[in-house]
């Protein structure tokens, strides 16, 4: 079946990250070839089924446009649209707090391209921090096997500053001292929410 963005461009599903075997592979699952959306996937699982949080990747909406009918029983989707652009990849809810927030991947050792995002997200974002929502972005820099948790309010102040003639990236070396890093563990394999959980107090005793 051929899926297509708006503007017409075929989207092509992306395939597992490559990586060398880890002999510390039964730990390490980052290094076992899963994309970052599947861990990502895997972690919320085990969120929902253990009443943590209820947090789900959101569907997108898809035209479809093209359809065979090789029997009466049964019919076969051959060309389908995306109806409208996506906004971030997750929302839910954990300890009475909506989250959203998007999940990016990047090959540089060195910084992460700001033209991984787009604006229509970056503006949910802002939308959703403006109901006291929390936002904001999970990086893997692929190739280094890290993960960073970085909030939407640092992200925008380099997405904010790329007309004034700002970095088209952020740095490894500000991600280190902006963002949470996340360790890879047994369950769930992405421990997210404890970054979210010292956003959650921090707001708290402010208030």
């Amino acid at each position: 079946m051929t899926i297509r963005y708006p503007n017409g461009k075929v989207y092509r599903q992306p395939g597992p990250t490559k990586s060398k075997t880890s002999k510390f592979a039964n730990v390490n699952f980052g290094d076992r070839g899963m994309s970052l959306e599947q861990e990502i996937n895997d972690s919320n699982t085990y969120y929902l089924e253990n009443d943590i949080a209820v947090i789900h990747k959101k569907p997108t909406p898809i035209q479809i446009v093209k359809v065979d009918y090789p029997k009466r029983s049964a019919a076969v989707i051959r060309e389908a649209y995306f109806k409208q652009a996506s906004t971030t990849d997750y929302n839910g809810v954990y300890r009475g707090r909506y989250l959203d927030f998007e999940a990016k991947e990047t090959k540089s050792k060195t910084a992460f391209p700001l033209k991984n995002f787009h604006e229509h997200q970056i503006k949910h974002m802002r939308q959703c921090l403006s109901q006291s929502g929390i936002c904001f972005v999970i990086i893997r820099f692929a190739t280094l096997g890290r993960l960073f948790l970085l909030t939407a309010s640092d992200l925008f102040t380099y997405w904010d500053h790329q007309g004034d003639g700002g970095r088209k990236s952020i740095p490894l070396t500000d991600i280190e001292h902006l963002a949470v890093e996340l360790h890879y563990q047994i369950n769930p394999r992405i421990p997210y929410l404890d970054a979210i959980d010292n956003i959650i107090d921090e707001a708290s005793s402010i208030h």
